[in-house]
């Protein structure tokens, strides 16, 4: 089988795929974060695309049959019309899991104890011990709107640190299979939330939180989710953490409640732009930990050894017409 890499190599692993003797493994030298065309005198003999973004033109791997992307979001793969052409795609979900939940714990202590304030009182050599600095989060109420990895890691290290944890999930919670997860992490069997709410529960939902958190792919769907009527329904104590997408989060409507107060306040790693501009007023407001798309890690070690066992686990499970981990729907591949 012949097989194009397009991300950065993790020798151990093409090292031990290599050796297994059934794969043809072409690796190029990976563009980064852009689109480009592949100048590949073989491009139309691939049959498996391991990349971030498939190239410009993808339209000539005219024998290619399984994509595997290095991004938990899969919106690069949208108008490829990959079912229509009988392609398979798998994201990298997994992979994220462990860092954005552990990103995610920092910004609720983070925020709990107005961290940014006490760097700007060491900075002015301002000595303030008051009450503000002194709170905690067990006890506290956090909602996971979305229960993939990230919701269910987020949730193990929650309900760890003694919060209450309720779950938003259009399809419930339940056990989990063909979905890569490092060991002894997350919530395989799905036992863990104290509560779960459905579709048309959504206020009920906000109402009773401390901490909103966003775990849910940026979709047709959930573009905009959140808006006005949503941020209103949140406690005004509740702040909002998003290392989803910034995009699920109508702009304004985030704005707005920053600057009424509706919300106490906000961390986030995803945003509108990249990068933000440097007048945006999102920079500025006191209550907000800003973040610039780091929460999950892409430049960790383990997220390459993680991300090139998915991989190798795929293309053995490809290659032997298995399940595939983390393979992408249809309805998902259109954007629904």
């Amino acid at each position: 089988m012949k097989v194009l890499v397009d991300v950065e190599v993790e020798p151990a692993a093409l090292t031990a795929l290599r050796q297994s003797g059934r794969f043809e493994i072409e690796c190029i030298e990976p563009p980064g974060e852009k689109v480009r065309p592949l100048a590949n005198a073989g491009l139309a003999q691939v049959e498996a695309l391991f990349c971030t973004f498939p190239p410009s033109n993808f339209a000539e791997m005219k024998a290619v049959r399984w994509v595997q992307i290095a991004s938990t979001g899969y919106t690069q793969l949208f108008g490829l019309n990959l079912p229509e052409r009988g392609i398979r795609a798998t994201n990298a979900r997994g992979c994220f899991d462990v860092p954005i939940a552990e990103w995610v714990v920092a910004m609720m202590v983070n925020l709990a104890r107005d961290l940014r304030q006490m760097v700007r009182n060491q900075d002015a050599q301002v000595w303030d011990r008051g009450a503000v600095f002194q709170r905690e989060i067990r006890g506290a109420t956090v909602g996971l709107w979305g229960y993939g990895g990230i919701g269910r890691e987020t949730a193990r290290l929650a309900r760890q640190l003694g919060l209450r944890v309720h779950v938003l999930t259009r399809k419930g919670v339940d056990a989990r299979e063909e979905v890569y997860t490092v060991p002894g992490t997350g919530d395989p069997a799905g036992v863990l939330p104290d509560r779960v709410f459905r579709a048309g529960e959504e206020m009920e939902f906000l109402a009773g939180l401390d901490f909103l958190v966003l775990a849910l792919p940026l979709t047709k769907a959930t573009e905009g989710l959140i808006g006005e009527r949503e941020l209103q329904a949140l406690p005004r104590h509740a702040y909002v953490l998003n290392p989803a997408r910034g995009a699920i989060i109508q702009e304004a409507a985030l704005l707005r409640a920053l600057r009424e107060r509706w919300i106490a306040g906000a961390a986030l790693d995803t945003h509108y732009h990249y990068p933000m501009p440097a007048d945006h007023p999102l920079w500025r407001f006191p209550q907000v930990l800003f973040t610039p798309h780091i929460s999950g890690s892409s430049l960790s070690p383990r997220f390459k050894e993680r991300l090139w066992d998915i991989f190798a686990q795929n293309l053995h499970r490809f290659a032997d017409g298995r399940p595939l981990l983390n393979e992408l729907t249809p309805a998902q591949l259109a954007g629904a």
